[in-house]
């Protein structure tokens, strides 16, 4: 559409609109702006689509190079206990798979020395007319530690104020033992801990120079029990190297109770992670699949279903799940392929796990299904698939990273296009602004222009006369309007366009 005037208007000294004619004439120049603005919100929605999409297909990397190598979910193990109520243990990884019958005759226990009951704990221990005395215990049996208490009355000839006192020395010798007063209807008592369980925390009395009596030491032993009929004693109920890779907690003892420990693949941890890799696999597929869908509402695809990079993916990622392992092992035992451990391929290429199907797998041939999966020639599915998906996730060389940074050059490109043009039509308004504010001013002068030469002609009369009328002053011209005065203008109603 042209630009029009009203001739009547324009000459009467209403003048033109600067702004709206330079914005009309702008907005004639400005489709391809239009143009580029749409190509640029579209690769932004695509690169949008695409930097999602390898998001999932990074989690998919890390879901299947978790059923390969030596430290995959394959090598995690459990152990079970026939009674946990007396030993239960744990598996790391490395634990041979085997069953074992323990026997805990007797737990690792702490020392314990405790006195008779004194009538009062505030009262000296010493004898009558002593000021001093001496406590010297024995830690560890002969080859331990013995540590002297010195007592001297007002200091530590009470069992409150002894007991202080050992706990100091101990902590400052490092003796692990501790004290305290018991007291009950009978009366009070000094008891004495070890820190340490086993032989090492074995506690007697050397030497005893106070009225205090103590009573036959209790404690400081260690466990003791029997692993497929072979003895073992420990310092601890924490067992750890009588089962190499395998951590032994005695609850409790039982000689006459075997109990049977079973270590082996660790089933449902291993279940955990294929699970897993399906899920992944399946959002990446669905990501796919959306974007080659056409919506119903719009008939059109995603913003990426010309993509051919996307295409690419695709086929790449159906290749990979219907691999089949040539390695002997897995042949032999008819476990080659996902549909033979229970995970099978759906229309739309998603994998559905037959959870009965995949346990039975397990339970039966653990070490077939992990050499399907993975083993020490690297020929396994999730080898295989490992090794394709490190490739299309790779930072510089990956399919959908290469498809991103295209994305964005062109984006950059089209932003400076659009940048360079907008530039150019910031220069261009300047000059349109200046050019029609001149014809502005030149067509609001032209009634008194008109005046003047209408003067000077009726001047030249023999009569004398003069015809016209000077026109108000225009303050305001709006574009296509005439405004009000009179005199001998011609107000014709013209257009150009």
């Amino acid at each position: 559409m042209g630009i029009s005037f009203n001739a009547a208007s324009l000459l009467n000294g209403n003048g033109i609109d600067v702004n709206s004619v330079v914005s009309e004439i702008q907005a004639a120049q400005s489709g391809q702006l239009t143009v580029w603005q749409g190509d640029l919100t579209t690769l932004q929605t695509a690169a949008t689509a695409i930097t999602s999409i390898n998001s999932d297909l990074s989690n998919l990397a890390s879901a299947v190079a978790g059923l390969t190598g030596t430290n995959g979910a394959f090598t995690a193990v459990t152990s079970t206990s026939s009674e946990t109520a007396i030993v239960n243990a744990t598996a790391q990884a490395g634990a041979a798979a085997a069953n074992y019958t323990v026997v805990v005759s007797s737990l690792a226990s702490a020392g314990t020395l405790y006195t008779a009951e004194v009538a009062n704990a505030t009262t000296s221990i010493l004898p009558s007319g002593q000021t001093t005395g001496d406590l010297n215990l024995q830690i560890g049996g002969s080859d331990g530690t013995t540590a002297d208490i010195p007592i001297t009355a007002g200091s530590n000839d009470t069992l409150t104020t002894l007991a202080a006192s050992i706990n100091s020395l101990s902590a400052a010798n490092k003796w692990g033992i501790t004290a305290n007063v018991v007291t009950d209807a009978n009366g009070s008592r000094l008891a004495i801990y070890s820190t340490a369980t086993g032989s090492a925390g074995a506690l007697s009395v050397n030497n005893d120079t106070t009225n205090l009596t103590f009573e036959p030491p209790v404690g400081g032993t260690n466990a003791e029990i029997t692993i497929n009929g072979i003895p073992y004693a420990s310092s601890t109920n924490t067992v750890t190297g009588a089962i190499p890779d395998v951590t032994l907690n005695l609850v409790s003892a039982d000689p006459a109770t075997p109990v049977t420990l079973t270590v082996g693949p660790d089933t449902a941890a291993i279940t955990n992670s294929i699970n897993n890799f399906v899920t992944e696999y399946n959002t990446v597929v669905g990501d796919i699949n959306t974007q080659f869908t056409v919506s119903p509402s719009t008939n059109n695809e995603g913003p990426l279903g010309s993509d051919t990079d996307l295409r690419l993916l695709q086929s790449s990622l159906a290749s990979d799940v219907t691999y089949a392992t040539t390695d002997a092992t897995s042949v032999s035992s008819g476990f080659n392929s996902l549909a033979a451990i229970g995970i099978n391929e759906n229309n739309d290429g998603t994998l559905t796990v037959d959870t009965a199907t995949l346990t039975s797998a397990l339970s039966s041939s653990p070490a077939a299904v992990q050499n399907f999966f993975t083993n020490s020639n690297s020929t396994g599915f999730a080898d295989n698939f490992n090794a394709d998906l490190t490739n299309l996730t790779d930072p510089s060389g990956g399919i959908l990273n290469q498809d991103l940074a295209s994305n964005q050059n062109q984006q950059n490109d089209l932003t400076t296009e659009i940048t360079n043009f907008q530039t150019q039509l910031a220069a261009q308004k300047v000059q349109l602004d200046q050019e029609f504010d001149a014809v502005n001013t030149s067509l609001e002068q032209y009634p008194f222009t008109l005046y003047e030469v209408t003067a000077a002609l009726a001047s030249l009369n023999s009569t004398g006369t003069t015809t016209g009328t000077l026109p108000s002053t225009n303050t305001t011209p709006t574009a296509g309007e005439s405004v009000s005065g009179s005199g001998n203008i011609d107000n014709t109603s013209t257009s150009s366009s």
